[in-house]
């Protein structure tokens, strides 16, 4: 089975945010979100992602919205609905959050993707670091 740490780090910028994505080690993925996501990314985090997910494998998931004002609700929902039909291609979620409005948006994510106990929500940025260094130092 290939192994995907290989994927070079992939990168959107839009008028007001940008989205990138980046792969420490194999079995991470780190997508990092900045500004607002309006949904001027597309399918396109979906598909790299989905990158990942090709060979059958699950991976560990972390997301960095430290440096995001908000989501739309339109993106929150796509996340959502992306993440609930892939929740068992995933070990774990894990999702830092900068904002209450932020936070707000990864609760409903959770909740509607039937995520439960596989997405863990944090506020503190030491706590989200000490978890991916942990993740990228486990999967080498």
């Amino acid at each position: 089975m290939a192994l995907r740490e290989d994927l070079p780090a992939t990168r959107w910028d839009g008028a007001d945010g940008s989205l990138s994505i980046r792969r420490p080690a194999a079995g991470v993925v780190v997508v990092t979100i900045a500004g607002v996501d309006a949904g001027q990314f597309g399918d396109g985090p979906f598909e790299e992602i989905e990158k990942d997910l090709s060979d059958h494998r699950t991976i560990e998931l972390f997301i960095d919205a430290r440096a995001a004002r908000a989501p739309t609700t339109d993106v929150s929902a796509d996340w959502a609905h992306w993440l609930a039909e892939n929740r068992n291609r995933f070990t774990a979620i894990r999702m830092l959050t900068g904002t209450p409005f932020v936070r707000i948006s990864a609760d409903f994510v959770r909740k509607y993707a039937g995520l439960g106990a596989r997405m863990c929500v944090y506020t503190d940025p030491r706590a989200f670091d000490d978890e991916l260094r942990t993740a990228a130092a486990a999967a080498e």
